[in-house]
């Protein structure tokens, strides 16, 4: 199932043609989204959604988005959903058709069904590959013409990721930096235990700041844990009590094994850690 909104809240068709093929999203991935996970007609984390869909807008020099209207087109289809009771709720805003001397942007909502991959990756973890970026962690500020740190629609790269993360028998993958230092993944937020620390890398590194990993930071200080958000590098992950992976829809998963080698047994706190993140709800 799927339902399509507008800004002022209209429904649409979901299986008609609604995207101009000029559209610059389309032509040149210039544009941005969000991925927001309702559960229960309540969207989760919302308002910090919103709040990065306009950060990766401003990157990007886009109009600054009409975050009101966004969040009627969310509740437009939150509320008119009928299929099971968890949504991928996708935000997308592109620069709008190439040439248009007004230059509106293209804007809409649209939420789908969960995949089942998604729910396996939840229940059962997934392994992951380690690939370099390519580039040093100080590039954000160096080189801030690359948008990193931008949740844009163009995602060749991330998806080609993961295209050769399948090659070597893994599900996902862990991007690190020139230096060795662990970046992201191409969907997710990467998080390491240690000693009853949570740590995640610092956005300043041209990594996008996840929503869901800020609020398993929050349910964890709660449970007792700390939390820091600084640099550490690949080898690190392999000497954790646990590695995860922080999304808006695969919410907190845990990483078995890494670059082929099985990591040690978090199954216990990987259900600890998902308990702290659901507290926030």
């Amino acid at each position: 199932m799927r339902v399509l909104a507008f800004l002022d809240g209209t429904l649409a068709d979901p299986e008609a043609a609604h995207i101009r093929v000029d559209d610059l999203g389309l032509l040149r991935g210039d544009g941005v989204f969000e991925t927001i996970l309702v559960a229960d007609k309540k969207p989760r984390e919302l308002r910090p959604h919103l709040d990065r869909l306009a950060r990766s807008a401003a990157m990007l020099e886009l109009p600054a988005p009409d975050l009101a209207a966004f969040e009627t087109a969310a509740r437009a289809v939150i509320d008119n959903w009928a299929g099971g009771r968890e949504i991928a709720l996708k935000l997308v805003y592109t620069r709008g058709i190439d040439g248009d001397p007004a230059g509106t942007p293209t804007a809409f909502a649209i939420g789908m069904e969960i995949d089942e991959k998604v729910r396996r990756a939840r229940a059962e973890g997934v392994a992951a590959v380690t690939l370099e970026r390519g580039f040093g962690p100080e590039v954000a500020e160096r080189a801030p013409w690359l948008l990193l740190g931008a949740k844009t629609v163009s995602y060749a790269v991330n998806m080609a990721a993961l295209r050769e993360a399948g090659r070597r028998g893994a599900q996902d993958v862990i991007f690190t930096a020139a230096d060795g230092s662990v970046l992201e993944g191409p969907t997710s937020t990467v998080v390491l235990a240690r000693e009853r620390t949570l740590y995640t890398p610092p956005s300043t590194v041209g990594i996008l700041p996840g929503t869901t990993q800020a609020a398993l930071f929050r349910g964890a200080e709660k449970a007792g844990w700390t939390v820091k958000v600084e640099p550490f590098s690949a080898a690190d992950l392999a000497t954790a009590d646990g590695v995860f992976l922080a999304s808006s829809v695969r919410l907190v998963t845990r990483v078995h094994t890494l670059d082929g080698t099985a990591l040690p047994d978090s199954a216990e706190l990987h259900r600890e850690l998902v308990a702290a993140y659901e507290g926030e709800y």
